[in-house]
């Protein structure tokens, strides 16, 4: 018997017997291979999410990797036994967004795979075929797992536009951030900093192409102010500030990160006065994840050292608490279906 994780409501969760949905038109079924847990699943399962960015009951799940086992009428057979990934935002496809290639401002509200709709910590899951994204044949399903967040950050890096030699910075050394160095060093920049809280994270920031590495607190030295472009990943607004602070006059700015609500955020005048170029990235349309899979496909991107735990899918109650935990050890927490 296939199972699949429900949240009932916030706090109750069971195991359920799971029973793969048959792929309509346009719809392909995937077989789950692995599925990464972030801190938003926490929230679905905690019940801290904003309301209208969840729908119970739910298998959550929105960063996933799998196997093509199915599709639907109009879709390609070609992709039936695809690896593939698959964008979580179920746009409407007609609104002036959409059609601008922005379907994360999609306007026609809220959908997305693990949250309003089922997601893949399951054996299965079926959704539409158009949000695939196909794979190497040679790849590691296990790294693919990472792509979302990845895709993410991939739409922060198209943004944030840094040329070769330009020297670039990275604030926050979670996943995103990781990620965040690993795109801007394939840009070749003449400088990549990362700053953190966590001097842990220092070897693998180097590891993957960081030529600097600063801790920022009370007693630590002053950081620079000259760079092209930052990358905010922390989701604080004192990482906002900090990355800021960073810049040069009329230096870019890219916000990937959601600090709590009320939280004191960027001077305005300071953006004005300097003529700071500030963007911002909320989930990742499809030429982001397109630039992820070409730039995984390439090499560029490796994110198997970010995973520190694979776990079965009945694990889900304890990979919530390790992914909760603060410790340091706990990078990214898999379950596999």
């Amino acid at each position: 018997m296939s199972t699949a994780v429900v949240i009932e409501a916030p706090g109750e969760h069971r195991l359920a017997e799971h029973t793969p949905r048959e792929p309509g038109p346009g719809e392909a079924l995937v077989r789950v291979h692995a599925v990464g847990i972030c801190g938003s699943d926490r929230e679905v399962y905690q019940g801290n999410r904003p309301e209208g960015y969840v729908r119970y009951p739910l298998t959550p799940g929105h960063e996933w990797s799998g196997t093509v086992e199915a599709v639907g009428a109009g879709v390609p057979g070609s992709l039936v036994g695809r690896k593939v990934v698959g964008e979580g935002f179920r746009n409407c496809q007609v609104c002036d967004r959409c059609h601008a290639g922005e379907t994360t401002l999609c306007t026609a509200g809220y959908e997305e795979t693990g949250f309003t709709q089922p997601g893949a910590m399951a054996a299965t899951l079926t959704l539409p075929a158009r949000l695939l994204h196909a794979l190497p044949d040679d790849c590691d399903l296990t790294a693919a797992a990472l792509l979302e967040p990845a895709a993410c950050i991939a739409a922060a890096a198209i943004k944030a536009n840094a040329r070769p030699g330009e020297r670039v910075a990275v604030v926050g050394t979670g996943t995103l951030g990781m990620f965040a160095v690993q795109f801007l060093r394939a840009g070749s920049p003449g400088e990549l900093l990362v700053v953190g809280t966590r001097r842990d994270r220092e070897a693998l920031s180097r590891d993957f192409g960081a030529t600097d590495f600063r801790t920022k607190n009370a007693e630590s030295p002053a950081l620079p102010d000259d760079f092209d472009v930052v990358i905010e990943t922390a989701g604080s607004a004192s990482a906002a500030r900090t990355a800021a602070s960073l810049l040069r006059r009329g230096g870019r700015l890219v916000l990937t990160g959601i600090p709590a609500p009320g939280a004191e955020g960027l001077d305005p005048t300071d953006l004005v006065v300097r003529q700071l170029e500030v963007h911002t990235v909320f989930g990742a349309p499809p030429d982001a994840w397109a630039h992820t899979v070409r730039v995984f496909a390439a090499g560029l991107l490796d994110p198997l050292p970010l995973v520190t735990h694979e776990l079965p899918l009945d694990a889900f109650p304890q990979a919530i608490e390790l992914v909760g935990s603060g410790d340091p050890k706990v990078g990214k927490v898999l379950l596999r279906p």
